[in-house]
């Protein structure tokens, strides 16, 4: 097990080199069960922090801008997918520091968010990410629809005085909406 910090480097997709691109689509694969290619594409596009440790890609967390629905209001958002760290190198802060290097954007956007599986949700509400309290829906081919699975699993950093338990909905996106 390696205890190196590695190299943070945060830089667009276009200037992600394919080795990193694939070497960050793997990583997925290993750290995610269901990790698919819908979930990977909404991934790029934005912006990408990844870590290496000796010429290897361990760590990756990507900021993409995704329009969040508040009432009437419409909210840029820095939406994070895809972070993940290569085990042998987890708890070592790797994964903060790919989080840190996107959150250093965060001027860019009304707010930051992400949705958050059970078991990363402890860093991010270590660096003081927020569960949405509201209903969470998504503006889909047939309307609204609400996304009650998705609820207390959405976070969000920033957007000060937005009302956290008021539905926030999300624009349509194959896969994973959320």
């Amino acid at each position: 097990m390696t205890t190196d910090l590695g190299l943070l480097t945060v830089l667009p997709t276009a200037h992600v080199t394919a080795t990193d691109l694939a070497a960050a689509r793997a990583l997925m694969d290993e750290a995610f069960d269901d990790f698919d290619d819908p979930d990977w594409e909404h991934a790029l596009g934005g912006m990408h922090a990844v870590v290496h440790v000796e010429g290897e890609l361990v760590a990756h967390a990507a900021l993409v801008l995704r329009r969040l629905l508040l009432g009437s209001r419409v909210l840029r958002c820095g939406y994070v997918e895809a972070v993940a760290v290569r085990p042998g190198h987890q708890r070592q802060g790797h994964g903060g520091r790919v989080m840190g290097g996107l959150e250093d954007l965060a001027a860019g956007y009304d707010l930051l968010a992400l949705g958050a599986t059970d078991e990363g949700r402890g860093l991010y509400e270590a660096r003081g990410w927020t569960p949405w309290r509201g209903p969470l829906s998504v503006l889909g081919p047939r309307g609204v629809e609400p996304c009650p699975d998705e609820e207390g699993h959405v976070l969000v950093l920033g957007g000060s005085g937005l009302d956290l338990d008021a539905g926030l909905t999300c624009d349509w996106r194959d896969g994973d909406v959320w």
